[in-house]
């Protein structure tokens, strides 16, 4: 039998963020850390530890659900998977593509029309324009927007937004997929059809990471769950035991 791959490789991942300005603060210090969810270095330069030794590895058919208290670290863990963030130490290995749910607005043109919003932002995502092209018809088709998908999208609605931006991710097709709570669509008579496109888009994915504070989302979608309290490592594995343990941190 051949050797797994494994796609997400993390070993002693840890990001700390430098505060300019703060030393000499402590009580300021101890109250942003409180807020961050880190604790804060000692010396000339104060620093936030955000991620501490983050270690685990993800192979095909894992759907690992981030758990936490807000500031917990779950957020910026995403933001190192997708690249965002440069650790401050440690090694990361991470196979194939990764299409990321994070700052879903970034790239929209609020003087552009729905169409040309779909380009540019199919584009920032990593797709081709051949493929883009070639999921118009079905991307617009989806997002029921009718002859609004040639106007300027600065008239739409938030709901109308919400279905462009929607339509165009859940196009793609990810190796690895970030997402920051579940995509909502903003619109309760869209909410069918979009759970159907949403459930569609994750399974044709071959890893998920999710991060969410709802545990009926975390066992819905997730076979796995890592769980974070103030950007340390507390368990890696069932989701079941994840939420036991957690409960000891509420």
């Amino acid at each position: 039998m051949g050797l797994i791959m494994k796609r997400v490789d993390l070993n002693n991942i840890c990001l700390n963020y430098p505060l300019v300005g703060m030393a000499g603060r402590s009580l300021k210090n101890r109250v942003l850390s409180a807020a961050t969810g880190g604790f804060i270095t000692p010396g000339d330069m104060p620093e936030v530890c955000a991620l501490q030794n983050i270690s685990f590895s993800l192979n095909d058919g894992d759907r690992l659900g981030l758990v936490g208290h807000n500031g917990a670290g779950k957020s910026t863990l995403l933001k190192i998977l997708a690249g965002i963030y440069q650790p401050t130490s440690g090694n990361i290995v991470i196979s194939n593509n990764v299409v990321s749910t994070l700052n879903l607005s970034i790239g929209i043109e609020p003087e552009a029309t729905g169409v040309e919003n779909i380009i540019s932002r199919g584009l920032l995502l990593g797709m081709k324009r051949d493929e883009i092209n070639k999921k118009m018809p079905e991307i617009i088709d989806f997002t029921e927007l009718g002859k609004f998908i040639d106007m300027p999208v600065r008239i739409y609605s938030s709901g109308m937004m919400t279905r462009l931006i929607f339509a165009t991710v859940s196009s793609m097709d990810a190796d690895i997929l970030l997402m920051d709570e579940v995509i909502g669509t903003g619109d309760a008579s869209f909410l069918a059809k979009a759970s159907k496109r949403l459930n569609e888009f994750i399974e044709r994915s071959k890893i998920l990471v999710l991060a969410s504070h709802n545990e009926e989302t975390i066992r819905n979608f997730c076979n796995k769950a890592l769980l974070l309290d103030r950007g340390n490592l507390k368990y890696f594995g069932d989701v079941n035991e994840v939420f036991t343990i957690y409960k000891d941190f509420k």
